[in-house]
């Protein structure tokens, strides 16, 4: 093996049993964060009410700049998640809720795109049930442990599921460094990557897989990365556009299965008004299947962004992995993967 490769030390290298609870994580939100908050939607709302136009410089928050920065720090250089309580979900106007909560977001990193529909802040609802060829967060389907085509995630809940709905967060950097202690003879081939489908989500013109392997665990200039989407990758090897040898599938099997034990998964159910931002470069999450209410309006919903962190090193096939903006808008075209429309 590379000597080069060694283990993380990272504060974001944790198992879920430095927590007790999520309340290791959390701050509540006060008085004067709210009012913060409602002051930045005011500005924000003065100069535009566009979800792209939104940026930290128009909806300020200099009343809690220092536990801005505080929270930001830990999320991109920490231990890549802090949870905040008392969003003030239900006691402000859907779309101003929206406003708010993009420009508060927009403090950790530039909102981006998440699938052809532009969608800045992304419904997590269930529409397509247990169908896999729907987007994963319009589905109501237990989710494997995987990463997002962004650098920090943040994940707002305004109504938990009927039953079910768990989130589980574990940290990549410790899976890579149990997979060192374990199996250091297929670390390598994660370090090495692996082609992904696109899902159909791709601009036009680019390839349906992408022609550059995505590595799993990469350094840039000292930073670490960590990319995981296992179902992209099988979906490659399915539809016949590549193939793994045996040992790439063992070493996918074994980081999946590191990352599920219990003293490494952390696991936790949001409540409304609980908003959680993660660093997606860092840490892997999921979310357990579930089952809503009959009543639609009273269906599980989460709003998540897709926030990248311009500036960060990364490694070329990352940086395929990511793009620039997200998933290009384009009309016409939504979540829903159908091989044929989509084959190129």
């Amino acid at each position: 093996m590379d000597a080069a490769i060694k283990p993380f030390d990272h504060p974001a290298a944790w198992k879920a049993t430095d927590f007790t609870s999520k309340a290791d994580l959390t701050v509540a939100l006060d008085g004067r964060h709210l009012s913060a908050l409602e002051a930045g939607l005011a500005a924000l709302k003065s100069e535009t009410r566009e979800h792209a136009r939104v940026t930290p410089e128009i909806f300020p928050l200099d009343g809690i700049a220092d536990d801005i920065a505080a929270w930001r720090e830990e999320v991109h250089r920490g231990r890549g998640i802090v949870m905040l309580s008392g969003f003030p979900v239900a006691d402000i106007e859907a779309e101003d809720m929206r406003l708010m909560y993009l420009g508060f977001g927009s403090h950790f990193g530039r909102p981006t795109s998440q699938s052809p529909l532009g969608d800045l802040i992304g419904d997590v609802v269930n529409i397509g049930g247990n169908d896999k060829q729907e987007r994963a967060y319009r589905s109501s389907r237990r989710l494997s442990l995987h990463t997002d085509r962004c650098d920090h995630l943040a994940m707002l809940c305004i109504r938990p599921a009927a039953s079910g709905g768990l989130s589980g967060y574990a940290s990549g950097l410790t899976a890579h460094n149990i997979m060192l202690e374990e199996r250091p003879d297929l670390v390598e081939v994660l370090y090495r990557g692996y082609h992904h489908h696109r899902f159909g989500q791709q601009a036009p013109g680019e390839p349906l897989v992408t022609e550059e392997r995505v590595p799993i665990f990469s350094i840039a200039e000292g930073v670490p990365s960590t990319i995981l989407i296992r179902g992209y990758i099988d979906l490659a090897v399915q539809e016949g556009h590549v193939q793994l040898s045996d040992i790439e599938a063992e070493a996918l099997d074994f980081l999946e299965s590191v990352t599920e034990r219990e003293d490494v998964k952390l696991e936790l159910m949001m409540a409304p008004g609980e908003l959680i931002v993660a660093n997606n470069c860092l840490l892997l999450h999921n979310r357990s299947e579930f089952k809503d209410a009959d009543d639609a309006a009273r269906k599980r919903l989460l709003l998540r962004l897709w926030l990248r962190e311009d500036g960060r090193p990364m490694s070329s096939g990352v940086q395929v992995h990511k793009g620039q903006a997200g998933i290009d808008k384009q009309d016409g075209k939504g979540t829903y993967y159908t091989p044929d429309a989509d084959a190129s």
